[in-house]
């Protein structure tokens, strides 16, 4: 087990909210820094009696929460919007509130293996602990330095963690999200980039819409980010099932360095 799997599996767990206690734990951490820190505009903390920030999604939705297990305390989420789950009638919050440029309106991805990302929070105030500087992130997103941070950079790893385990393991190739600049560079740095596939919208401020096939992930981290890689997979025991058949049908693939990014996330 390299450093950075050991550091992860020392300091966080990742946990399916499955269970009604789990998921107002989710709500709660989203109402905290939506409505409460104002991390994204239009959300009005009044609009939510019981301090838990839901909408139609979350029934359509698997959540993912990430336990620090020095504090056992949550300190993020984020949640999958099953497109498969919302029925013929209803769009992604990515088809209804976005523009896709011509190239990528016609990309005809299968909708039980697509997904939006949506609702990727780390607690500011976990973020800021004097204690735990290896988790600090400063506000140009920049890789972090020391040794703790060396071995695990930054807990958003923790929770892209989840979300790539949670699609292997589901045979969810396509995934989408309406997303800020500074947290796709962020995910560039793990070879984790999504691609622009839409210009920027005013949607809790200004965001872009992207894509990334999860066959393109895996193989950018395996040969890029091997230790990275490792952690995702289990060392390969978590992978997709027919991985050379959705190779064979992924939708747009580019090659993007760290400096052809302009990237986001909601």
């Amino acid at each position: 087990m390299n450093d950075i799997s050991t550091a992860f599996h020392e300091y966080f767990e990742i946990v399916i909210a499955d269970t009604p206690v789990l998921l107002k734990e989710a709500f709660s951490i989203r109402y905290q820094m939506l409505c409460v820190n104002k991390c994204m505009p239009g959300f009005d903390a009044d609009n939510y009696h019981d301090k838990l920030e839901q909408d139609e999604f979350d029934s359509c939705s698997l959540h993912l929460l990430l336990r620090h297990r020095s504090s056992n305390s949550f300190i993020g989420t984020t949640r999958l919007i099953l497109s498969g789950s919302l029925g013929n009638d209803k769009k992604l919050p990515i088809e209804l509130y976005t523009q896709f440029y011509p190239a990528n309106t016609n990309m005809n991805l299968p909708r039980q293996q697509s997904i939006e990302i949506s609702r990727f929070i780390i607690l500011n105030s976990f973020l800021r602990r004097k204690g735990d500087n290896y988790f600090m992130m400063d506000k140009n997103a920049e890789l972090l330095e020391g040794s703790g941070r060396r071995r695990f950079p930054h807990p958003m790893l923790g929770l892209a963690i989840g979300i790539i385990q949670t699609c292997a393991i589901h045979n969810i190739y396509h995934l989408f999200s309406i997303m800020d600049p500074a947290l796709n560079r962020l995910f560039g740095f793990y070879g984790m980039q999504f691609y622009p596939i839409g210009p920027l919208v005013s949607y809790h401020g200004l965001r872009r819409p992207f894509y990334v096939c999860l066959i393109d992930v895996l193989e950018r981290m395996y040969e890029n980010h091997r230790d990275i890689w490792e952690l995702m997979t289990n060392n390969g025991k978590v992978w997709p099932e027919n991985l050379e058949y959705y190779k064979s049908i992924c939708g747009p693939r580019q090659n993007v360095s760290n400096t052809d990014i302009s990237i986001i996330n909601c």
